[in-house]
């Protein structure tokens, strides 16, 4: 079975490797406690190979926002492999007079506190990356978590709340329907689909890249055999036309990528998130 964050990449996941091993391969949604309970459960399964994780940057994240954790994200697993990356855009409801990231610095610096920030939920990349602005902007804007992107999504529009970082795909139509203001993309260079957008580098922030992600991990101690088996697999699902046309199309990069990478990019991760939890102050509240 796969314990998952997200159910689309999952379910695509979990039939081309039903397909490859003849056998049924159950999606278990898992959500809750940011994510921890997911995590904690795969993190105890027996490592047979029976038992994998979809997991997202509260994987790597959650170390470093919540006390006494009754798991760790590089001890307790074995990396599989990254499925899939995608950046973040931060869009603002267009009462919000701001047209771009300087624009909203200055109205943010005028105002501490009185600008809020939707989020998909404690601990995930649009949490982070809000937190992550705060600092490097010196800015004091709002965060307010919901419980998954969609309602963070839908209470912008709404006017609930002012802005929120989310996939460029959940909003590039409210984004050209002029619903939503676009002021900044968290990648390195300009995304192609919103090559309009400027990123946070082009921003005056050189540091600010974001990416969203996905991966497939198994419990500590899953032999060696059993784990570049399931990794061959999930890498030829990835590269596999009609799974590869679907991610697109929700926003997501596919990946594939060794164990070996996976395992070094959590690393990373880890290390990268913890340093802005503690400059941020962000808290899993």
């Amino acid at each position: 079975s796969i314990a998952e964050c997200n159910g689309t990449l999952a379910r695509l996941t979990a039939q081309k490797l039903a397909e490859a091993w003849n056998q049924p391969v159950v999606v278990e949604p898992r959500p809750g406690g940011g994510s921890n309970i997911g995590f904690e459960l795969v993190a105890k399964s027996p490592p047979d190979g029976y038992t994998l994780l979809m997991a997202q940057p509260a994987f790597t994240v959650n170390v470093s926002l919540y006390k006494n954790l009754a798991y760790d994200p590089v001890r307790d697993f074995a990396p599989v492999s990254l499925a899939t990356t995608h950046p973040l855009l931060l869009v603002a409801h267009p009462s919000v007079p701001a047209r771009t990231v300087k624009d909203l610095v200055a109205l943010a610096k005028a105002g501490p506190g009185r600008l809020n920030i939707g989020s998909a939920g404690n601990g995930t990349s649009p949490h982070l990356a809000a937190a992550w602005f705060n600092s490097v902007a010196g800015v004091r804007i709002t965060h307010i978590p919901y419980k998954g992107a969609s309602l963070a999504v839908i209470d912008l529009l709404g006017g609930h709340t002012d802005l929120t970082f989310a996939s460029p795909t959940a909003v590039i139509t409210h984004v050209q329907q002029h619903r939503l203001t676009a002021l900044g993309m968290t990648t390195a260079v300009r995304y192609p689909l919103l090559s309009n957008v400027p990123t946070f580098v082009e921003s005056g922030y050189p540091e600010f890249v974001v990416m969203g992600w996905y991966g497939l991990l198994a419990p500590a101690g899953t032999p060696r055999e059993i784990v570049s088996r399931v990794n061959a697999d999930v890498v030829k699902a990835l590269a596999s036309n009609d799974v590869k046309e679907r991610l697109l199309a929700l926003g997501e990069d596919p990946v594939g990528t060794s164990p070996e990478q996976f395992g070094a990019w959590i690393k990373d991760e880890v290390t990268r998130w913890a340093k802005v939890v503690k400059a941020s102050g962000a808290k899993a509240d």
